[in-house]
């Protein structure tokens, strides 16, 4: 039972879906009416968004492989999942992301400049959280879920109490991305019992990409992940995560409920990750080439611009000119990476603080011996 006393049932098991794998679209008695309400133009940029962050995916893919940046975390093959949740949202919607949620950085308008700056550990983070209403990446895994219940406390202490301090909507919500893996931490449990209890504005979207690093899902999971959220007495729902058309429907939907008043919600998106974890990462080691290849067969950009084209939507001239743009978003990433200078090593220790703490200091005077033996190898083996 909820706090209303309405019995919550189980997500069912199938994924909802809206554009089978061969692009053909299909109708849903509750969801297709949110496609149908979608124009032209915005079905166009629902494609844009995806191919965007797919040429910007692999141009830091590359980077990282060139020595540019010491790690990439790849979004491969989730941009549908991304780009139709965030699409879905309102623009004054508070995001608390992990590290993988470029496709969602990009839609709020943050810059590939902005969203780089803490891969190459130019800046603690990219952006001002307050001008996008998207938080900085969450690299500890999970934290962002606590982060993002305290945020959503808030707005519902703000509208209890009869005024908006800080000049936000009465209506807004909180997304809170995590991945399959991050669903086992406790963090997640203890968000979830706070936005139960008190009836947050929240909405989960788990991204459950099949691996948590080299751990497979059915390790970590013996039921779907959407059945989580009745443990808590909230509704959840599966979604087809590589198709945009569902994602959009589903959190569309989820999110007016959640408008309405009723509470957490929590949407698993069934998706996969084409790629490593990380660029530290070889997939090869713990997965075969055949699976890989058969989540290829349900590519989520190529399954859409199928049906785009099938419909009339995409020509030529639209392809061409969503392929320049994602050239000069490349490009603008490159100039980027190589213009930034690391943060200096005094203002990463000095600013965890306000006052001077001793194991601060110990841990940077450990660091500074530590990259002097560096300096003094070189030295050694230049003589």
């Amino acid at each position: 039972m909820n706090s209303a006393g309405e019995k919550v049932q189980l997500a069912d098991p199938v994924p909802v879906q809206l554009l089978k794998a061969d692009g053909t679209l299909v109708e849903h008695p509750v969801f297709s009416r949110y496609v149908q309400d979608l124009s032209e133009q915005q079905l166009l940029g629902l494609y844009r968004h995806m191919a965007l962050e797919r040429r910007f995916d692999a141009e830091a893919t590359s980077l990282q492989r060139q020595g540019q940046l010491a790690l990439w975390v790849p979004a491969l093959g989730q941009e549908a999942a991304q780009v139709g949740t965030i699409a879905a949202l309102e623009p004054t919607d508070r995001v608390f992301p992990t590290y993988r949620e470029h496709a969602m950085a990009l839609y709020r308008g943050i810059s590939a400049e902005q969203l780089m700056a803490t891969f190459r550990a130019a800046r603690h983070t990219g952006w001002d959280p307050h001008e996008f209403n998207f938080n900085g990446y969450a690299i500890v895994l999970a934290s962002q879920v606590l982060h993002a219940a305290g945020w959503a406390m808030g707005i519902k202490q703000d509208a209890a109490a009869g005024h908006l301090d800080r000049d936000r909507p009465e209506d807004e919500i909180v997304l809170t991305c995590l991945g399959d893996g991050a669903s086992s931490q406790g963090d997640v449990h203890e968000s979830m019992v706070f936005a139960s209890s008190y009836q947050l504005p929240m909405l989960y979207f788990i991204q459950n990409n099949h691996w948590a690093i080299s751990v497979p899902l059915e390790t970590q999971s013996r039921a779907p992940l959407a059945h989580r959220a009745a443990g808590y007495g909230f509704e959840g729902i599966r979604v087809d995560g590589n198709d945009v058309l569902a994602s959009y429907a589903v959190a569309k939907h989820m999110a007016e409920q959640i408008r309405g008043g009723s509470g957490p919600k929590l949407v698993e998106a069934v998706t996969y990750r084409m790629g490593a974890h990380t660029t530290a990462d070889d997939p090869t080691k713990y997965r075969t080439a055949d699976e890989v290849q058969a989540w290829q067969a349900k590519d989520p950009v190529a399954r859409y611009r199928s049906w785009l084209e099938a419909e009339g939507l995409l020509d030529q001239a639209y392809a061409e000119q969503v392929d320049q743009e994602a050239a000069q978003l490349a490009a603008d990433l490159r100039t980027a990476v190589h213009s930034m200078e690391p943060i200096g090593l005094e203002r990463v220790f000095d600013t965890v603080y306000a006052e001077p703490h001793r194991q601060v200091e110990t841990e940077k005077a450990w660091l500074k011996d530590y990259e002097a033996g560096f300096a003094e190898d070189e030295g050694q083996s230049v003589g």
